[in-house]
């Protein structure tokens, strides 16, 4: 009985072995970067999505006190809806052009709440009221949750975009992870990148 145990152990042991050097040596960091990758994604589509859906109580808000501004209302109701209706291919992370695209709807829909949110200093019992306030609030937390979200994504990108880009992580992925390929992320308009002009 000691014999075969002694005999079953040395047979197993090597395989062991091998297998937490394998799991050691990183041959999992690709996937595991890329489902990083892809909860931190959601995570950005979660927040933009919890934006999109307080845009219609907001414009109805002010609708109700700001009636003349139809063409700033008109403007927030049509970016949400190119924001919203934009079907996202599944290859959106790794397509430059589609996620260009989303960046840009996403953008503009962000510009028009900022328009709108000046237009209301306009109207003082707008500013008062309580479900406006609400919303502002809300939105305002949202944007943040959003910059945070951008963030997190963005951190993950570079963790697996390195893994792809640098060895043994690139010899992995182009023997087990053939398909792996780096992801897109966000970036800043020529625009926001400008220095302020300030004038007194």
């Amino acid at each position: 009985m000691k014999g075969s145990l002694w005999k079953y152990g040395r047979r197993i042991l090597p395989l062991l072995l091998i297998a937490f050097g394998v799991s050691a040596c990183g041959i999992n960091n690709v996937p595991k970067y890329d489902e990083e990758t892809k909860a931190a994604w959601s995570e950005v589509l979660n927040q933009y999505q919890r934006r999109a859906d307080l845009v219609p109580n907001l414009v109805e808000t002010v609708k109700g006190y700001a009636q003349q501004e139809r063409q700033t209302l008109t403007a927030v109701v049509e970016a949400r809806a190119k924001a919203t209706q934009m079907q996202l291919p599944p290859d959106i992370l790794t397509n430059p052009e589609a996620f260009k695209q989303f960046e840009q709807n996403q953008a503009a829909l962000g510009g028009a709440l900022a328009r709108l949110l000046v237009v209301v200093e306009q109207y003082p019992d707008l500013k008062s009221n309580q479900n406006f306030l609400s919303l502002q609030s809300q939105l305002e937390g949202t944007e943040n949750r959003i910059a945070v979200a951008r963030r997190d994504y963005i951190l993950a990108v570079q963790k697996y975009n390195t893994e792809l880009r640098t060895i043994p992580g690139r010899w992995i992925a182009a023997v087990l992870y053939s398909d792996a390929k780096v992801k897109e992320t966000f970036t800043i308009s020529e625009a926001a990148q400008e220095t302020p002009k300030v004038k007194f």
